[in-house]
């Protein structure tokens, strides 16, 4: 492939890259999208899902590639250095992870972005909820989220207008989850999702197929695909299979210039731009600002502060399973429908985590049959208990909030390349006593749950498991010699290089951090358009 020449250079094609993309092609702007990965057919992944013996496994439907190496599963992409593992999923293909996620799209409260100033720990947001809530409107409505009436159910976050679309009804076992929970002091909420209710943006509504993660087999349910396509049909260009290994400076290290990507075939090429956007998460992000060194830049791209790669989080997750005290059915419907929030906020912030906790709506029928096998059950007594444990067995975990600790970080790797000869990231990271005080809540909590349920035979997960919301190593704030970027998500360092996704958050909250991505890439593409004039 020849070198190219554009407008603005986008590396990564997830959900913060795709709807950059989208609103700048639309604009008139010349757009090039680098992606790492291949094209994904959703055919195809529901084809693979459905022949794959392990269903537990939510990397199953997706090839993954020798050039790309996808995180999680049965992969060795990254290497764990730290004294907890980071136990993280990710997909490099055109549209990123949102191919497998539960669509969840939380706004962060008003207080997350003043933690610091709030409760005296963590870090502050450059900016306000109030700056962000009409680009949070904007990407509800892009991705067609649908949530309650918020008249019904006060979820903490002021809006400006009601959800695009309204909730999918909840499960019986949702509805007798909150019902139980609200009357005994919980505070439970139907979660805001990024699914369809009805037809929206053409694609259909949900049916209730229940494998939302890892791959939503009708599309209702919202993909970064689709603004991919829709910046495609807008006029900007997508290169898959590009895996950038380099960002280019000027003699001066000054402005950024373009990149430098390898093909499958360990070919180099180069795209020459007068912006560059990467959004490639907090993982692969970082880890190539780290690569592109220079005689200007011996650190690495816009490092002055030394931030590049550090403050890495994820919301630590525990989880405890017991039998409700009578039939409820899980697996109608989506994977994931309700929240209890009581733990969200409040002055508690100052010495533990906060934390969001959610019922699971999945028919466990691998699990419970090879546990009653292993006990020696067979025959018709075999079918009665599957039956009869399947229909009452509940599933409840958490997000515990992460501060941002600068010891938590990612690094390309010394000693370990990959298949085209990319050093792979190398994790370190712990959890801290805050997240680890407000888990001895979080069992309390359950223990109390499982009793108003009638719950029997209770088994908590045993210690912390990654969320997959890889947050932080290029954080926000006010002052360039302790963050990377400023509150625009442009470069402290470089006035034409901007960072999108989740590595910007300066601090973690406890909720699904999808929807404050795409408000974010909104308002950055916004920032572009007017930088550009």
């Amino acid at each position: 492939m020849t070198d190219m020449t554009t407008d603005i250079l986008i590396v990564g094609s997830g959900v913060a890259g795709s709807l950059i993309a989208w609103r700048l092609a639309k604009a008139g702007r010349k757009v090039t999208i680098l992606e790492a990965g291949p094209r994904l057919d959703r055919y195809d992944l529901v084809e693979r899902y459905q022949q794959a013996v392990d269903k537990d496994d939510y990397m199953a439907p997706y090839p993954g590639s020798a050039h790309a190496p996808e995180a999680g599963g049965s992969s060795d992409y990254i290497i764990e250095k730290g004294p907890d593992p980071y136990g993280t999923q990710y997909i490099r293909g055109v549209g990123g992870t949102t191919w497998h996620w539960a669509a969840a799209t939380w706004r962060l409260l008003p207080s997350d972005f003043r933690l610091r100033s709030t409760h005296g720990v963590g870090r502050d947001w450059a900016i306000s909820y109030d700056d962000l809530e009409p680009w949070y409107q904007r990407a509800e409505l892009a991705m067609g989220v649908a949530g309650p009436d918020p008249a019904a159910e006060d979820l903490g976050s002021p809006r400006s207008a009601p959800y695009p679309q309204k909730a999918l009804p909840l499960s019986y076992m949702d509805r007798q989850f909150a019902d139980r929970l609200n009357s005994n002091g919980f505070h439970v909420v139907t979660e805001p999702v990024a699914r369809n209710y009805d037809t929206f943006d053409d694609r259909p509504p949900c049916c209730g197929n229940n494998n939302c993660m890892p791959i939503c087999p009708i599309g209702a349910q919202y993909a970064a695909e689709v603004h991919v396509d829709k910046a495609e049909a807008a006029g900007a260009q997508l290169v898959a299979d590009a895996v950038v290994h380099e960002v280019l400076t000027d003699a001066d290290g000054r402005r950024v210039t373009g990149v430098r990507y390898k093909t499958p075939d360990g070919s180099s090429h180069k795209v020459t731009a007068d912006i560059v956007v990467l959004a490639a998460h907090g993982i692969e992000t970082p880890k190539l600002m780290l690569l592109s060194v220079s005689e200007r830049l011996p650190r690495g791209l816009a490092n002055r502060s030394g931030m590049v790669g550090r403050n890495l989080m994820d919301h630590p997750a525990i989880a405890v399973s017991f039998l409700w005290d009578r039939p409820v059915f899980p697996g109608r419907g989506p994977q994931e429908m309700t929240s209890v929030v009581n733990f969200r906020d409040g002055g508690f912030r100052a010495r533990q985590a906060a934390k969001k906790i959610h019922l699971g709506n999945v028919a466990d029928y691998q699990g419970v049959t090879e546990a009653l096998i292993a006990d020696g059950r067979m025959g018709p007594a075999l079918d009665r208990e599957i039956r009869d444990r399947v229909a009452r067995k509940v599933s409840i975990s958490c997000f515990h909030e992460q501060l941002p600790d600068p010891a938590n970080r990612i690094l390309p790797s010394a000693a370990h390349r990959d298949a085209i000869g990319i050093p792979r990231p190398e994790i370190h990271y712990r959890i801290e006593d805050y997240v680890r005080e407000s888990a001895r809540h979080t069992r309390d909590t359950y223990d109390r749950i499982a009793r108003l349920l009638g719950g029997t035979e209770i088994r908590h997960g045993d210690g912390f498991t990654g969320s997959s919301h890889i947050m932080g190593t290029c954080i926000m704030g006010a002052d360039p010699r302790d963050s990377v970027v400023d509150a625009a998500c442009r470069s402290h360092d470089h006035p034409n290089l901007f960072i999108a996704g989740s590595a910007v958050f300066p601090s973690s909250a406890c909720v699904n951090p999808t929807l404050t991505i795409a408000a974010l890439a909104l308002r950055t593409a916004d920032t572009i358009a007017r930088q550009q004039g």
